[in-house]
């Protein structure tokens, strides 16, 4: 397999069409479908339904196509980083982030970083724990910060100095917002709305005692954004972290936080035995005196 065909069938796959994508790659049309039904015919699968008005991906097309494309960015990082390394101090940095309020401490090393090597460009993806770790260990991210009750035997790490704290996002008229804490038998007969993160899940099933089956479980999100407005469309209480909603005077939803208390840490990892190029080492030792500051 060529990297050169791995761009072509992306193309073709972009366009929905040979003849366009011949255009795009400035190449004949009989020679761009020669290389794509060669590929199909090296690995025995059919990239695209044909017709003679249409091109579709099929199912393994579509799965294809996006392993095409994590290793088309690798290459081109790749390149990008041998065309600059003995130039000046530049690169790409992929992060991978759940969503928190510790998070913060590492967007200030970000801007640091950029003030000194305004070269060295970040990319940011959110997503939970579990999508910022399977990314990770697939080497589509350089780094990744996770929040929450996380195994991390994998990864080497800094521990971020910033605690979060869980609590219930609900509307200010709803039965629970005349408390000041939620305890746990509170909960029991709501409809809740809670991350679908099993380690989350795990979290949360202690601090009820293991009960979290009682829980009327009525949705779950992955970030936070869409369980905010569930909450205000009366969908149900949101189990979440203090901080990711700035509550207002003209809000119709408020936080309250859980008692007894439950508090996550979090933490920047990347694969263990990781030998990085100089722009994410010159970042890490940013981020390292930062949190020795906030220490």
């Amino acid at each position: 397999m060529e990297i050169r065909v791995l761009k072509y069938f992306l193309t073709v796959a972009q366009e929905q069409s040979f003849s366009k994508a011949a255009k795009v790659l400035n190449v004949s049309q009989p020679a761009l479908s020669k290389q794509i039904k060669d590929l199909e015919e090296e690995y025995q699968i059919t990239l695209f339904n044909r017709t003679t008005r249409s091109l579709s991906l099929t199912e393994e097309g579509r799965l294809f196509k996006e392993q095409a494309k994590q290793i088309i960015s690798l290459v081109n990082r790749t390149d990008s980083y041998l065309k600059n390394i003995n130039k000046y101090i530049s690169g790409d940095i992929y992060l991978g982030c759940s969503e928190s309020e510790a998070n913060r401490i590492v967007m200030k090393a970000i801007s640091k970083t950029q003030q000194h090597h305004p070269d060295i460009r970040f990319h940011i993806y959110s997503g939970n724990a579990q999508y910022v770790e399977e990314q990770l260990d697939q080497g589509i991210f350089d780094l990744g910060i996770v929040t929450g009750p996380a195994d991390l035997s994998k990864y080497d790490y800094l521990t971020l100095p910033t605690l979060d704290t869980w609590g219930v996002l609900m509307k200010k008229d709803s039965e629970l917002a005349k408390l000041d804490t939620i305890s746990p038998k509170d909960l029991l007969d709501k409809p809740m709305i809670i991350s679908n993160q099993e380690m989350v899940k795990n979290g949360i099933s202690g601090w009820l005692g293991g009960n979290q089956r009682a829980l009327n479980v009525v949705a779950t999100y992955n970030l936070f954004y869409n369980a905010k407005l569930m909450c205000e469309e009366n969908v149900g209480y949101v189990l979440t972290l203090k901080h990711l909603y700035n509550e207002s005077n003209d809000s119709p939803i408020c936080f309250k936080p859980l008692n007894p208390p439950l508090t996550l840490r979090s933490h920047l990892v990347w694969k263990k035995y990781k030998v990085f190029p100089k722009a994410i080492e010159i970042f890490l030792e940013i981020l390292n005196e930062e949190i020795k500051k906030s220490s």
